[in-house]
């Protein structure tokens, strides 16, 4: 008769017995399990010796135990994943019966009207009047507008165009006042972020989007009319005036001023008017739209160097979800004026799908985000101890930061000095205090070394350079463009503590990673450049520097997408009060037609770049790029200085800024589609002679001192073994045979288990992979490996290049000789390896 292994206290044997595991053993072996969840068979005897609790159990029965064990952690994992996606079938199928219950009722009504008017008209063609707009929703609701409402600045007057707003809104959430489309690239389904759509040839350019989020609809509504916390273009919205309504609803009256996405566009304010209300059914709504002279409204004057938009009816529909969430429709619907910008950038302001991707889905992640994080209270960011809302704040803080640089608004104490003609712009701001929000004063009792900010800023047009890859470029490859001694300087401006200082370095470049947030759309990282610039007290010692850095955008597959790099110098507390100082670089697409892009594009750019000007030209007729996309890039450096350095700084920041303006179009010229596309053999890692000649290296190796195969099957030719290799199923990597080793080449499997890309290796040493467990052991094999050549590893964790751990069950590792019989690398192979 079979039984079942519950909660790890029996363990089945091959005879068809079990065992029973005491309390202590089964704890125990929960404390080795969370250690090292797939022992190899030498640590599993290992553990045996090291725990007395556990002698008395053969290394078969431990076997088992781990064996259930991973298969139960499994099966809870599914089994939690498939109930969270059935939650969300329900809901999702709960709105699809809405809808298609509205749209039947809607051709219904609709049939029936044109036969009335067929009826009753001479002229068959005249168009009949679309009054279908009354969804489930709207049905019911008795507090639509008058034919000829109030208007006025009183309070039955406000409550007029509050009630039409709330009308309008709800036919544009769940009716048909605004013709739909399915957003481009987003597709319905249980792991989207929602249902996303957009206007098709309505006035201005308008987005909406349905979803489910697991918080309450008062939570819900109190994080939407939070707009700068999550929308990050927006600057302020003060509230003005609050009227509360006899239906217990409240009017508001609100200023909002959104900043300019780049230097070559100005800043937009809003007058509007919101309207929360409770509707019958128990939906929430919070409803806005801009007020005009026309409607005989309280009037805003306008603010000089801010461009009035408009917002027509747009808002949130907030309803409860059974069992708890809610769901909630948006709409956003503006006019721009993209008039009042030159002609090159009005495709950000009249391209429904921008909306949507900056203002519409972001507030569906914040809400998604902050439920993610309520129901994990308990968990912290890896290495640096940071809850997700303070990596939020943080993340806010940095984008807030460039906005302010990029637009240098004057009631923020910037000032434009020298020429503003001139192709870098450059501000200064004598109160940083007010820039920054905080005291420029440090946890660590250092004193501020900076009384004025300066920033040096462009912008410049990119054409036919998909900008997540470019971004990506700029974030793997910061020496490209980079000057180590500009970076020191940026970091002067923070007194770094004497713990971050030491002697020696390489100038080398470690990401330490602290999250991402949902979908993977944005993640924070702290750079640490190792041994750059020198201390202002000793010229001689070099020092580390850390930058906070955000990253965002980096998706290719993604529509419209701004890709943004945003750094700041902080300090060696890391103190969440930290000073910040941003800097970077900002790349938004202007085009709408879908870049062509291979999403291994970087990996053939190392060879791109060697061509230089002198190698083959981009042909002129490639049939895969015949739209020519386009991108605007903004670059802004801030420097914190002291008053009387402004001008040497500032004729050194203008020069910096250039320089890296020659380094991006460079980069550009060589990321472009019909540059890369023109060089033959450089489209795949498999098509170079080096790496062909590499991969015959590493398996003759393997070879000569294990005395059997590395690949299974009988490769014949270069291209064939390079082929077989790529795909091998373990992880292969080799790495330099320097001081400090330093990663040069991986297979597929090895990508993916450092969770990085070709071109980036090199920023990757061999230490920094493994913890100090693997360290140890490396340190006590690489002797043999040097003298016998080889060497075999036992089982245990590494880490990623995003600092995920990974287990493998073994490792080998060998010299590779090239045909001299001269040691050219060492290769390692990681078997059976796996994300814990």
């Amino acid at each position: 008769m079979a039984m079942s292994c519950k909660d790890g206290k029996l363990g089945c044997l091959d005879n068809g017995k079990y065992v029973r595991y005491t309390p202590e053993q089964v704890e125990a072996l929960e404390r080795l399990y969370h250690e090292c969840p797939k022992p190899s068979s030498i640590r599993r005897q290992q553990l045996i010796r090291e725990c007395p609790i556990l002698s008395n159990i053969e290394p078969k029965q431990i076997k088992v135990w781990f064996q259930n064990r991973r298969c139960r952690e499994k099966q809870r994992k599914e089994a939690s994943r498939l109930q969270a996606v059935n939650r969300k079938l329900t809901a999702m199928n709960k709105l699809l019966m809405e809808e298609n219950d509205r749209l039947q009722k809607q051709v219904s009504q609709l049939v029936h009207e044109n036969s009335y008017f067929r009826q009753h008209t001479p002229n068959p063609s005249l168009p009949a009047k679309d009054t279908s707009c009354e969804s489930v929703v709207t049905s019911g609701q008795h507090q639509l507008a008058s034919q000829n409402p109030q208007r006025d600045a009183s309070p039955a007057g406000l409550l007029s165009i509050a009630e039409e707003t709330l009308a309008e809104f709800l036919s544009k959430a769940t009716g048909t006042a605004v013709e739909w489309v399915q957003m481009p690239g987003m597709k319905p389904g249980p792991d989207s972020i929602g249902i996303i759509a957009i206007s098709h040839g309505c006035t201005g350019v308008a987005a909406r989007a349905c979803g489910l989020v697991g918080l309450e609809p008062t939570r819900v509504a109190e994080i939407v009319k939070d707009r700068p916390s999550w929308f990050r273009e927006c600057r302020a919205v003060d509230v003005m005036n609050v009227l509360p309504t006899a239906n217990g609803g409240t009017i508001e009256l609100l200023y909002m001023q959104l900043y300019a996405p780049t230097t070559l566009a100005p800043p937009r304010d809003f007058w509007l008017l919101r309207y929360t209300s409770v509707l019958e059914d128990g939906s929430l709504v919070v409803c806005e739209r801009s007020l005009k002279s026309t409607q005989n409204g309280p009037s805003m004057p306008l603010v000089q160097n801010f461009v009035r938009a408009e917002m027509l009816p747009s808002g949130y529909l907030i309803r409860p979800c059974d069992g708890g969430g809610s769901i909630i429709h948006i709409v956003d619907h503006m006019d721009l004026e993209a008039c009042s910008v030159p002609e090159v950038l009005r495709p950000l302001y009249e391209s429904p799908k921008v909306l949507a991707q900056k203002t519409t889905m972001a507030a569906l992640r914040q809400l998604k985000q902050i439920a993610q994080e309520v129901t994990q209270t308990n968990s912290s960011v890896n290495g640096w101890g940071r809850r997700p809302a303070a990596l939020r704040a943080l993340s806010q803080r940095l984008s807030r930061g460039f906005n302010e640089a990029v637009n240098g608004f004057t009631d923020e104490g910037w000032s434009v000095i020298g020429d503003s003609m001139d192709d870098v712009t450059i501000t200064v701001n004598s109160s940083p205090d007010k820039l920054m929000g905080l005291n420029l004063t440090f946890s660590n009792g250092f004193a501020p070394v900076s009384n004025v900010v300066l920033c040096a800023k462009a912008s410049m047009l990119l054409q036919n350079v998909p900008p997540a890859i470019l971004l990506r470029f700029l974030r793997e490859h910061r020496s490209e463009w980079a000057d180590n001694n500009i970076d020191a300087y940026l970091a002067a401006a923070v007194k770094v503590g004497p713990c971050s200082a030491r002697v020696g370095g390489f100038g080398g470049q470690v990401i330490l990673p602290l999250a991402h947030t949902i979908e993977h759309e944005e993640f924070m990282e702290v750079i640490k450049l190792e041994g750059l610039g020198h201390s202002p007290e000793d010229a001689i010692v070099p020092r580390d520097i850390f930058l906070l850095q955000l990253c965002s955008g980096m998706d290719e597959n993604a529509v419209g997408t701004c890709a943004e790099l945003i750094f700041a110098p902080i300090d060696a507390s890391f103190a969440d009060d930290a000073p910040l100082l941003p800097s970077g670089f900002r790349i938004i697409p202007l085009d709408s037609a879908k870049e062509v892009s291979s999403p291994n594009r970087t990996l053939d750019l190392a060879s791109a770049l060697e061509i230089g000007s002198a190698g083959t030209k981009a042909s002129t007729d490639q049939s895969g790029n015949s739209t020519c996309a386009r991108s605007v890039m903004t670059i802004a450096f801030e420097f914190g200085i002291e008053s009387h350095m402004q001008e040497h700084v500032a004729s050194m920041a203008r020069q910096y800024v250039r320089g890296i303006i020659s380094s991006v179009q460079r980069v550009a010229l060589a990321l472009s589609p019909s540059h890369i596309s023109s060089q033959v053999g450089l489209r795949t890692p498999l098509g170079t002679p080096e790496a062909q000649t590499l991969a015959r290296w590493i398996c003759q190796s393997y070879r000569g001192y294990m005395g059997v195969e590395l690949l299974k099957s009988n490769s014949e030719g270069n291209e064939s073994i390079l082929k077989n290799l790529w795909h091998h199923t373990d992880a292969i990597i080799c790495c330099s045979m320097k001081a400090l080793p330093v990663f040069t080449f991986a297979n597929q499997a090895g990508l993916d288990m450092l969770e990085t890309t070709l071109v980036a290796l090199q920023d990757i040493s061999l230490e920094k992979i493994f913890d100090d467990n693997g360290r140890k052991t490396l340190c006590s094999e690489f002797p043999q490996i040097m003298q016998q050549g080889f060497a075999c590893l036992q089982g245990g964790i590494c880490l990623s290049s995003m600092g995920r751990p990974v287990s493998y069950e073994r490792a080998v590792a060998w010299k590779v000789l090239n045909e001299e019989e001269n040691a050219h690398c060492i290769c390692f192979v990681f078997i059976n390896w796996s994300f814990v």
